[in-house]
């Protein structure tokens, strides 16, 4: 059973995490709200609001205090959900800086983390996550680029799909399979500089949502790195992977929570100033209902969220955080789901036009319940810590 025992999780907000919440709500409200329909539409990367991100010191939260950060998983989680209430494509900075710093601390050298932490906390560096393949998809052991040990380095050879913010990355950390026993003990990560020859970044995929982070395919022909670009030791990497996913989910989790609170805000004002047969579309008790259930959801989703950045806090890791991610992850990108589409409908036939801004929390949160690891495979994560695996 994965129930803690003996473990007190408390995800009260403190002074410092109610100061973060504070600052980033100004912030959105005042630079970036205004921003945010532009972006979608556009689907262009916006420097200035990675400038931004970086001025007011959002990209140290989650970082230990070694490399410059305050170490706090919670107090990233409040940035993100701030941030994607008014801009998914803001927030979703955030995400995207923080992608390859789990993995990074959870596997790499002193060396490499003295060489990327920093820069990725303070902003000066960037960097991308290339996991995802064709026709393996959220199967992490079922990958094909293979990397071959030659010449004092590795040669990788494949391709990838969805490498997301790659044409802006400083270095781009792809996993690839080498020999082993078994086909985990095979899945490694490699440091790729952008500019690395035999690396080609594809054409730019036209998303429906989360539109203003670009994602691509990577084509890799005979591309060489040397020893040391190996992130860790060999043969552990799907074990990284999964740890840095495990403690990723509760920030995407918060995209949710993030994309259903800002949906309940237009919703609410919208029907507050429309009127129906002789009254406020506000004042029927249906209208009422579905906000009450609207709100009701996310703030359960925001609990669950919490509680597992809580954990992540307190250095909780393994089988014992699995199923807290999983759970946060696929019910806070599910809550953004429901809510959202009821944001719509209580729009009526301005919720499917282009001119009103609810239509954009449906797409992205659409997104969000694929990306990450679909929510079908959250539930299995659920289901086996309850369970154990099913035999095969």
């Amino acid at each position: 059973m994965f129930f803690l025992t003996g473990v007190v999780v408390s995800f009260i907000l403190n002074e410092d995490q109610l100061a973060v919440q504070d600052l980033v709500r100004c912030v959105a409200r005042e630079k970036v709200a205004s921003r945010a329909s532009d972006i979608d539409k556009t689907a262009q990367y916006r420097q200035d609001m990675f400038d931004l991100l970086r001025e007011i010191g959002l990209f140290t939260l989650p970082f230990p205090f070694e490399y410059g950060g305050m170490g706090r998983s919670l107090a990233a989680c409040i940035a993100i959900e701030e941030l994607v209430r008014v801009c998914y494509n803001t927030g979703y900075l955030l995400a995207v800086q923080w992608t390859p710093f789990g993995a990074i601390l959870s596997g790499g050298t002193p060396e490499q983390k003295d060489m990327y932490l920093p820069g990725l906390a303070n902003g000066t560096l960037r960097g991308a996550l290339s996991l995802t393949e064709s026709q393996s998809g959220s199967d992490v052991a079922g990958i094909l680029t293979t990397a071959e040990q030659k010449n004092g380095g590795f040669v990788l050879n494949g391709s990838k799909i969805w490498c997301t913010g790659a044409s802006i990355a400083d270095f781009i950390l792809i996993v690839a399979k080498t020999h082993g026993t078994q086909e985990r003990e095979k899945v490694n990560l490699y440091f790729v500089d952008r500019n690395t020859k035999g690396l080609q970044i594809g054409p730019k995929e036209d998303k429906m949502g989360a539109r203003g982070i670009p994602s691509y395919p990577l084509f890799l022909d005979e591309v060489f790195v040397p020893s040391n670009a190996r992130l860790g030791e060999e043969g552990k990497g799907f074990k990284i992977v999964m740890e840095a996913m495990n403690t990723a989910r509760p920030l995407h989790a918060a995209r949710g929570v993030g994309l259903a609170q800002g949906a309940i805000d237009h919703a609410t004002e919208f029907v507050q100033q429309r009127h129906a047969f002789g009254q406020k579309v506000s004042d029927f008790q249906g209208i009422r209902w579905m906000l009450a259930d609207m709100q009701t959801q996310t703030e359960a989703a925001r609990s669950l969220v919490y509680r597992t950045a809580s954990m992540v806090d307190q250095g909780i890791r393994g089988q014992e955080l699995a199923p807290f991610a999983a759970m946060s992850k696929s019910f806070g990108t599910d809550t953004a789901m429901k809510v959202a589409t009821d944001a719509v409908q209580l729009f009526g036939a301005a919720g499917i036009s282009s001119d009103y801004p609810i239509n954009r929390y449906m797409r992205d949160a659409k997104v969000l319940q694929i990306i990450e690891g679909t929510n079908q495979i959250q539930r299995n994560t659920v289901a086996n810590a309850i369970l154990g695996r099913p035999p095969r």
